[in-house]
């Protein structure tokens, strides 16, 4: 791994504790053990720094989704695979590193959104097209327009301050609307599957 990558590596803990705004320049390279020259040979500035450390975690985790793709699972159980790897993301969710992005460095924010409205589209679309070949989930669903309002819902649960940061890390909350957007787009087919299979699906859930 290179020196950059250690960097970041090391970096985004500091980040996901204290936030953004608080962790400076002269933090991170105490932290790292380098002098603060050091750190601005492998980063322009402090907007630099956080887009690397936060894209590099966006790369991770798509990487992560990606796997799921290639285990030869059907759509109900790549859904579900998801959504046990999501409940392990919000284990470590901190809205103070959105929060600082989108007040302190707006056009960094803009940027990284449209990567996660992307990647998170992507995604759901493919689970829903592979849907729809393996008969779980509507024939007649809008697979363009249900991604699109997945990722709308998903967005907006994080930001919209409706809900504590302690009601969405109990996973109660996220729950409801992972059963709310499955129930949706099932079929009949997918519904005689579910109710056979739920309580397996469920059983390692938090």
């Amino acid at each position: 791994m290179d020196r950059r990558k250690t960097i970041l590596n090391q970096v985004f803990p500091l980040y996901q504790r204290y936030g953004i705004k608080s962790v400076t320049m002269d933090d991170v390279a105490k932290h790292l053990g380098i002098s603060k020259k050091t750190l601005y040979e492998f980063f322009i500035d402090k907007e630099d720094l956080i887009k690397q450390v936060l894209m590099q975690d966006y790369d991770l985790k798509l990487q992560s989704f990606l796997k799921i793709e290639q285990k030869n699972l059907n759509s109900i159980e790549e859904l579900f695979e998801v959504y046990k790897m999501i409940t392990e993301i919000f284990k470590d969710y901190n809205p103070s590193v959105e929060y600082d992005v989108k007040k302190y460095y707006p056009s960094l924010f803009i940027q990284l959104r449209e990567v996660k409205r992307t990647r998170m589209f992507e995604l759901s679309k493919k689970n829903m097209e592979k849907g729809k070949r393996d008969g779980f989930f509507r024939s007649e669903l809008n697979v363009s327009l249900i991604a699109r309002l997945h990722v709308f819902r998903v967005e907006n649960l994080l930001g919209s301050g409706l809900f504590s940061v302690e009601e969405l890390t109990a996973f109660r909350t996220f729950h409801e609307l992972f059963v709310y957007h499955l129930y949706g787009i099932l079929s009949q087919r997918g519904r005689e599957y579910m109710d056979v299979n739920f309580k397996r699906f469920t059983a390692s859930l938090p």
